[in-house]
């Protein structure tokens, strides 16, 4: 094997995040040709081909399956060596105000806060929650010092030119399904599974897509519309419908309720996106880092219901 690098790598696993070398060299800030070269070095480095190119994107053979999962363990310890040292000489203060889209101020962006407490007491983060449109206009107006959005199939094409964008979580969609429903004990189920299921939808006028029924499905049936998540969440507990949720906001659902992914080749998917100015200070680049492990910490937390990730 040759040399694996950490630039490598952190292309690899954001090629796979994303699903396209142009997504990725958009939110890494390189070339398209710079992102190929990187492709071919860790293929020469592994001895093996590690994207199958598709119609509307790639996806990971399963020896990139096999990098990618170990690039974000290693990722990390890199990232943890970068904190450990810099708290040696910790001089991170100031005031932030961190913006987020109503879902991911339920688990994603407490994880954060909590994090940034313990690992930078110098800086104060504030919280401002608000729909993508508004979140958007504050950050250009300086009044926030970073959005958190979602970004993806089936949600506006919001302008973000002239911004930096980091993805802090690949998750995407899954159901909340009661406890006793027959999904209930499935990881993930097929998307014509879902077909006749009665959908809790959301409703309301705060400039973000309302989660609706799952996107591909023809005529799903609403049994309800209602604007707030504890409303939705209470008539999934009481067995009247299912409902979307993101994966940021799964860890929130309440007793009675469990979630459940869905295997839909058709979806295209989404992610939670740091939307900061162009040249993000260290302070900025030092919360974005925390909504990563956040982000990295829930998706653990999912799959390992029995071994909490920390």
């Amino acid at each position: 094997m040759g040399e694996v690098t950490v630039s490598g790598l952190r292309v690899v696993r954001e090629i796979a995040l994303t699903g396209s070398f142009t997504a990725a060299a958009r939110l890494l800030g390189y070339s398209q040709p710079a992102i190929s070269r990187q492709v071919a070095a860790m293929e020469t480095a592994t001895g093996s081909a590690l994207f199958l190119r598709e119609g509307r994107g790639v996806r990971l053979t399963p020896a990139g399956a096999v990098v990618m999962d170990h690039a974000g363990r290693i990722l990390a310890g890199v990232e943890a060596l970068h904190q450990d040292l810099s708290a040696l000489d910790d001089r991170l203060s100031g005031r932030i105000k961190l913006g987020a889209f109503p879902a991911a101020t339920a688990v994603l962006v407490p994880l954060a806060m909590a994090r940034l407490r313990t690992e930078h007491p110098g800086l104060e983060v504030t919280l401002a929650e608000g729909p993508t449109p508004t979140l958007l206009r504050q950050l250009r107006a300086r009044r926030l010092t970073l959005a958190v959005i979602g970004a993806g199939a089936g949600l506006p094409d919001y302008d973000l030119s002239g911004l930096g964008q980091e993805i802090v979580s690949a998750g995407g969609l899954c159901v909340a399904v009661p406890a006793g429903h027959r999904l209930a004990n499935t990881d993930t189920v097929p998307v014509a599974e879902l077909a006749g299921e009665t959908w809790i939808a959301g409703s309301g006028t705060g400039g973000d897509p309302q989660f609706q029924a799952w996107p591909t499905l023809a005529d799903p049936v609403v049994g309800h519309a209602v604007r707030g998540w504890p409303a939705r969440l209470g008539l999934v507990a009481a067995g009247l419908g299912v409902c979307l949720v993101p994966e940021v906001a799964a860890l929130s659902i309440p007793a009675g309720v469990t979630t459940v992914d869905v295997d839909d080749p058709a979806w295209l998917g989404r992610s939670t996106v740091a939307a900061t100015p162009p040249d993000p200070d260290a302070e900025t680049a030092a919360v974005v880092a925390a909504l990563r492990h956040a982000g990295e910490e829930i998706r653990h937390r999912r799959r390992n219901p029995a071994r909490p990730g920390t």
